[in-house]
């Protein structure tokens, strides 16, 4: 997949696919069932899911495709970057089980 951003120059589309994937596990598993917990009709819960998740997309592509600086990114150390990559596992565990916590009470 050849994606360029909006210079023209190339982009790795891999924290794209990433971050956009990720929400739509967390959007379409939680979404719902917390809608439903709400109120809402499972065909609105679930649109209503479907919806945020396109624009978590959208979202996504801006962030990290659209206006992505490549040179930038490459004068990170690495250590930093796995700092910073452990640092969003640890936070991202934390959010997903913060959202089970009241569906199983």
């Amino acid at each position: 997949m050849h994606l360029s951003n909006r210079d023209g120059v190339a982009v790795d589309p891999v924290p794209f696919v990433v971050v956009s994937g990720l929400a739509a596990l967390m959007l379409l598993s939680f979404g719902p069932l917390y809608g439903q917990a709400l109120g809402a009709p499972l065909s609105v819960a679930l649109s209503a899911s479907i919806g945020l998740t396109a624009v978590a997309a959208a979202v996504a592509y801006y962030r990290h495709i659209w206006t992505a600086q490549p040179a930038v990114d490459r004068a990170l150390s690495v250590g930093l970057r796995a700092e910073r990559l452990f640092q969003l596992m640890v936070i991202l565990a934390v959010v997903f089980v913060g959202l089970a916590i009241p569906l199983t009470v």
